[in-house]
């Protein structure tokens, strides 16, 4: 599994920072992963205010195990104000997909088209539409892992944390809900209100007013700020947890990761932290990436369950 993880890593950043001649030397590598699914661009999973929001789907071909698969649902960043779903390809789905995974690459109205909370009803929103299409692509309901960077990394706390009572369901109710194996956060924001109106406000243009943008002049902001952070959800119960995040991130304060972790700790979930010494936000060195996935396979190894055996015919009487 090193070695496969060790590949996409290599592609990601080949094809992300290194000179062009040697990109067109790793091209042949993504080819090649590619090839292991099965892609299914711009599903539409949600309409709601006259947008559509999108998804796509990398279903593995042919799995290394009979039955289902587990999939990855990958959340882009951006501050809630931009990014895109196709951003994100290399980072949020070539290294899932190289460990084995299939991958739904989600989208999600940004700030521009809906204030919050609705970023985090989409995402809701899209963790429903895998389960109940998980035949159709032949994913495991029961091993669905939730997986962002930066306010995608929030995104993914959120959709995997936050109980049904929490009111972000309410544009695709289920009675069954969802059930998230694990969460893979990078770099995500877990406190709202800190960086709203707390200890970690910066004025611009000294910081990006990212969560300024996200939440608007909405009057019930430092309510929603409080619903919206992560750091509200934990409890006994919630999906184990990976966080990787660098020591000097200018962008989301480190120390977001660590009380989150310490909050885990609290609540007897299992958790792990990966520091990046040094890191800022996510510009991180070929070596510390490589290191970055090799602890994510570790972890989602240690606490994902095994596929279900497949059920035998009954035999004849």
């Amino acid at each position: 599994m090193v070695k496969r993880l060790s590949l996409s890593v290599v592609i990601l950043l080949a094809l992300a920072a290194l000179p062009a001649a040697q990109e067109l030397s790793e091209l042949p590598a993504a080819v090649a992963l590619f090839q292991r699914v099965r892609i299914v661009p711009n599903v539409v999973y949600l309409r709601a205010n006259g947008w559509e929001g999108k998804l796509d789907v990398y279903a593995q071909r042919t799995p290394r195990q009979p039955g289902p698969v587990p999939v990855v649902m990958f959340i882009h960043g951006g501050g809630w104000v931009p990014g895109t779903k196709e951003g994100s390809v290399l980072q949020g789905v070539l290294p899932y997909v190289a460990a084995g995974y299939s991958v739904v690459n989600v989208e999600y109205r940004l700030a521009n088209v809906s204030l919050a909370p609705a970023a985090i009803e989409d995402c809701r929103c899209a963790l429903r539409w895998i389960a109940a299409h998980a035949k159709d692509y032949n994913f495991d309901a029961n091993r669905i892992v939730v997986a962002g960077a930066s306010a995608g990394g929030h995104l993914a706390l959120t959709t995997g944390m936050a109980p049904a009572s929490a009111g972000f369901d309410r544009s695709c109710y289920t009675v069954d809900e969802p059930r998230v194996a694990a969460i893979v956060d990078f770099f995500g924001i877990t406190d709202i209100a800190d960086l709203l109106d707390g200890p970690n406000k910066k004025p611009f243009p000294e910081s990006w007013p990212y969560t300024v943008q996200w939440l608007g002049n909405q009057p019930n902001r430092a309510e929603l700020a409080k619903a919206a952070s992560p750091l509200t959800y934990v409890r006994a119960g919630v999906p184990p947890t990976i966080a990787i995040h660098g020591d000097a991130d200018p962008l989301v304060p480190y120390n977001h990761s660590v009380r989150l972790q310490d909050a885990l700790q609290k609540a007897g979930v299992a958790h792990k932290l990966v520091t990046i010494p040094r890191g800022g936000h996510g510009n991180f060195t070929v070596g510390e990436w490589r290191d970055a996935f090799v602890e994510i396979d570790a972890f989602l190894s240690a606490h994902i369950p095994p596929a279900k055996p497949p059920s035998s015919p009954a035999a004849p009487r």
